[in-house]
């Protein structure tokens, strides 16, 4: 993923990308401390838990996912985004959610938008559709691929056929299929789930509650600002949030230009009873840290 600031990099090569695509295997060990070992974080006071919260699995690669566990939990919540089924049972060992699934997917740019990928995808979303709602799990996230020189209509039709083929099976087994909006401007290239509105048509038309949109909050900021209130006029289309800071990716506290507390004060005051996972890449010396003040920013 193209990061446009400086940061420090935990894993060379390392992207979101690899982390949909295959799990993290085992820690890739810590700057300080041994093997299973954990970084010193203070104990957390509690959180007010108005607005559920995780953490990407993919911004703390320093870390095995059952360290992870450990650090969500010590600061005080118990979810973590874009796991795949090979580390589901490291994280009910620890009490630790999934809160959105991933592994069925083809990647970012292959997605149901592009007809020629839908048997296939068709394919792996009716068995991973099986293996979220076996887990006890809710969320899994797909894509719309690149354009690819097509048409945003032609785009919309073919990922409303694609995903009416996995929809009926989601409805049954209670999972629900969101699908995340990108910047094509910075970080995705020729994206075509770029835009709010063309995320809300897909929506209207498959008019389905088990179909939705992660709203991704830096990714949005970048190509269409306006996010409280987006969120105030079609937040019924969000199951899920992301975090970052805006320009760069990084901490969301005061040195970027969104101002998170209000905008999770705007998503508390819809009702959301979903999740807001924080996916920023630390740039501070201390990732943990930046975690535990990006929970209590947006503890609102």
């Amino acid at each position: 993923m193209s990061i446009h600031s400086v940061e420090p990099v935990p894993a060379p090569g390392f992207t979101r990308r690899d982390a949909l695509r295959i799990a993290v295997a085992g820690s890739l060990g810590l700057a300080t401390a041994g093997a299973g070992a954990l970084p010193s974080v203070a104990a957390a006071t509690p959180l007010k838990g108005r607005l559920k919260q995780s953490v990407a699995r993919w911004t703390f690669p320093q870390q095995s996912v059952a360290q992870l566990c450990q650090t969500v939990k010590t600061l005080g919540f118990d979810a973590i985004d874009l796991v795949g089924p090979d580390d589901w049972p490291t994280l009910k060992a620890h009490g630790v959610y999934s809160a959105m699934c991933n592994g069925a997917e083809l990647g970012l740019t292959k997605g149901f938008a592009g007809h020629a990928f839908h048997d296939e995808l068709v394919a792996r979303y009716t068995r991973h559709i099986d293996l979220v709602a076996d887990a006890g799990y809710r969320n899994l996230i797909c894509f719309s691929g690149n354009r690819n020189g097509m048409d945003p209509q032609q785009g919309l039709a073919n990922a409303e056929a694609g995903l009416k083929r996995i929809l009926g099976h989601a409805e049954k087994r209670g999972v629900v299929l969101v699908m995340e909006l990108l910047n094509s401007k910075v970080d995705h290239l020729d994206y075509l789930c770029d835009h709010s509105a063309w995320g809300v048509a897909l929506c209207q038309r498959l008019g389905s509650d088990n179909f939705g949109l992660l709203y991704d909050i830096y990714h949005m900021q970048i190509m269409e600002g306006d996010i409280i209130a987006t969120i105030g006029r079609h937040h019924a289309f969000f199951k899920h949030y992301h975090t970052a800071g805006v320009p760069g990716r990084n901490e969301i506290g005061d040195q970027q230009e969104l101002n998170y507390p209000a905008i999770c004060r705007a998503i508390r005051d819809t009702g959301f009873d979903g999740y807001l996972a924080q996916e920023f890449t630390p740039a501070a010396p201390d990732p943990v840290g930046s975690l535990r003040e990006a929970i209590r920013l947006c503890d609102v």
